[in-house]
């Protein structure tokens, strides 16, 4: 996510949107431990110079928010993927998943739809060409 969808990312619902910037610090965990993560997430907020103090103690909230459930959200996705386990599936959509079953199951800040149409888009960002479709698919079951 750039610095101007950071700055400007509000939703029609008045909450900061900042999925990019969750989906990167969420594909990171893949590759780093844990205990890496405040280091990550400190390198990345010194790119988003023009980002406000208050975005990125959102941002940090909810990505160890995401953290702290991730074995509930990866039982979730288990369950519901039919056909794939978190540990086969594509990163990029797992990253995507994760924020979004969190965003779907534990913020009440964030209606369902909302929270299913950023994944798509991310999706379509980030993913394979298949990836906008696997990821509504597995989100359309977990909403249900």
């Amino acid at each position: 996510m750039d610095e101007r969808s950071i700055r400007d990312g509000r939703s029609r619902y008045g909450k900061n949107r900042t999925s990019g910037a969750h989906f990167k610090m969420l594909f990171q965990i893949e590759f780093n431990t844990l205990e890496e993560m405040p280091k990550h997430l400190e390198l990345y907020f010194e790119e988003l110079t023009s980002a406000k103090e208050k975005d990125k103690e959102y941002i940090q909230k909810k990505l160890e928010a995401v953290i702290e459930k991730l074995e509930e959200i990866d039982a979730i996705l288990n369950e519901k993927a039919t056909g794939w386990k978190t540990s086969r599936m594509n990163k990029v959509d797992l990253a995507i998943l994760r924020l979004a079953v969190y965003e779907i199951k534990w913020d009440d800040d964030v209606p369902v739809k909302v929270a299913i149409n950023e994944a798509v888009e991310l999706a379509k960002k980030f993913s394979g060409e298949e990836g906008p479709a696997f990821v509504n698919g597995v989100l359309a079951k977990i909403a249900d």
